[in-house]
């Protein structure tokens, strides 16, 4: 039987795994990765690859969903990887391999690493237990309007807890919904279920992990024209604020021009 390791990425390039990390993909073979649920900086992997002598083979969602090149991978050889950006079990379909993984006898193993789950909330100033449930932001499509996410922001918010909302991406169209998309969304609601209105502070965090994260914080409106700059993009709907979270916030401030 097979030994499965789940190695975070975390959240910058290959320079963010540690030493552990490193010695785990050297030993593995082979390895995998998958960038459906985050995506890494471009020529993340190829570097990678060089650095621990290894083909990298890339997953898509449907590919490593249906878990077969994993455990097919496991029957065959003895130490198999799975690189994730991020932390591998932030994502609920990782779990899933790791059951399926146990169901057909394997092992498994677990090196973890950041997570945009609490490294946005660190970027921002904000208090990690003053969370409420995360929130995933679908893309709109004709036909497909949920309503449980902004359902879930009101839920947090009439707890005075902050929401954290994850904004979908297709990496294979190249398609990321951008912060802007999301503020406006969160607008369109107001007339549906718990919109967020016009003046209600949110913040947004970008890139959070690489060199060139940026934050934002200001009412909605005044952030829906900013350039937020490359993905990817987070938005947080505060609840109530702690002084010492107002003042971290401060420093991000967009001043109406």
């Amino acid at each position: 039987m097979g030994e499965l390791w789940f190695v975070g990425l975390g959240l910058s390039d290959e320079r963010g795994l540690s030493e552990h990390a490193l010695d785990v993909l050297r030993g593995c073979d082979p390895v995998f990765a998958e960038e459906y649920t985050a995506t890494a900086p471009a020529g993340t992997l190829d570097r990678l690859s060089q650095r621990i002598g290894r083909p990298i083979e890339r997953l898509d969602r449907p590919i490593l969903e249906s878990e077969r090149p994993i455990l097919d991978a496991l029957a065959r050889h003895p130490r198999v990887a799975l690189l994730v950006v991020g932390d591998p079990f932030a994502a609920t379909t990782h779990v899933a391999l790791r059951l399926a993984a146990e169901g057909a006898g394997h092992a498994w193993k677990y090196v973890p690493n950041a997570s945009i789950l609490t490294a946005a909330a660190g970027f921002l100033g904000l208090m990690h237990y003053r969370f409420g449930r995360a929130v995933s932001l679908p893309f709109a499509a004709p036909g497909f309007h949920p309503t449980s996410p902004f359902e879930q922001v009101a839920a947090n918010r009439s707890r005075g807890l902050h929401t954290l909302l994850l904004l979908d991406l297709r990496p294979e169209e190249r398609r990321f919904m951008t912060a802007n998309e999301a503020l406006q969304r969160l607008g369109e609601a107001d007339a549906g279920v718990a919109g967020v209105a016009p003046d209600a502070p949110v913040a947004v965090a970008a890139r959070v992990g690489q060199e060139s994260a940026q934050g934002w914080f200001g009412p909605r409106n005044a952030l829906a024209s900013v350039e937020f700059g490359p993905p990817l993009h987070v938005v947080v709907v505060p609840g109530d604020l702690h002084f010492e979270e107002a003042a971290a916030l401060e420093r991000y401030r967009v001043r109406r021009a």
